[in-house]
């Protein structure tokens, strides 16, 4: 898929097994010119023919649906989109009761989450950031959902999440760890005294390095490490 150009609507499709969501959603977004709403589905399963029909550059995802719920379906799209170019993100919709599933979601790919009582003003933001290769990762209530969540297998992560950093550069665990606070690339490029290219180019060495897919993912594996602002490389 062709990236995201400064004069091109950013193409979003809504997927909520809600009629009312969906069309609210919708609605709201239709006032913001710089987006473009190109489909809607209401099922997980509606997905593939959805993002064939449609070619968005972002989908708003529900968690809980019916048939395909959001979790796989976000898999599915981000197995794609490593396929496609990178495109299209997921924002995952949801409810804060629904932390769990939230969670699931950002390990799979998905770019950010947003619930459904957010701002439209933070809903349009958070698709523009998106669509620009940023993420919409809230670092206070991202805390409470990964806190929220009882893992029995919390210390493997944390030992398989510490060997993967110790593989970083001293530079790209700097970065790791500036993404794990949710900074933004010219916020690390302010604290770490580098130009924005730079950023970019140590975050696609880090993914390709750790495997992962966005930066999200990345955040995760530095909370699952036990790593803040002040930290260093595990083993370091």
């Amino acid at each position: 898929m062709a990236a995201v150009t400064p004069d091109a609507p950013v193409r979003v499709l809504i997927v909520d097994d809600d009629p009312l969501v969906r069309s609210a959603l919708a609605m709201m977004l239709a006032g913001a010119p710089e987006l473009r709403v190109v489909g809607e589905a209401a099922d997980g399963a509606e997905v593939p023919a959805a993002l064939d029909a449609h070619r968005p550059d972002v989908v708003l995802m529900d968690i809980r649906m019916p048939r395909v719920d959001g979790l796989e379906a976000t898999r599915a799209v981000r197995e794609r989109a490593a396929r496609d170019g990178g495109r299209p993100q997921v924002i995952v919709l949801t409810t804060f009761d629904a932390d769990d599933h939230v969670l699931g979601a950002l390990r799979a790919g998905a770019a950010g989450f947003l619930l459904k009582d957010t701002p439209p003003a933070e809903i349009v933001r958070a698709i523009r950031l998106v669509a620009a290769g940023e993420a919409m990762l809230s670092p206070g209530v991202t805390r409470r959902l990964i806190d929220h969540v009882a893992d029995a297998g919390a210390q493997d992560r944390r030992a398989r999440a510490a060997g993967a950093l110790a593989e970083l550069t001293e530079r790209e665990l700097e970065v790791a760890v500036a993404l794990g606070r949710g900074a933004a690339n010219a916020e690390i490029a302010a604290e770490l005294h580098m130009s924005v290219a730079t950023v970019k180019a140590h975050v696609s060495r880090l993914l390709q390095k750790l495997g992962l897919t966005n930066r999200v993912q990345v955040a995760l594996l530095v909370h699952d490490a036990g790593l803040d602002a002040a930290s260093s490389a595990p083993g370091r």
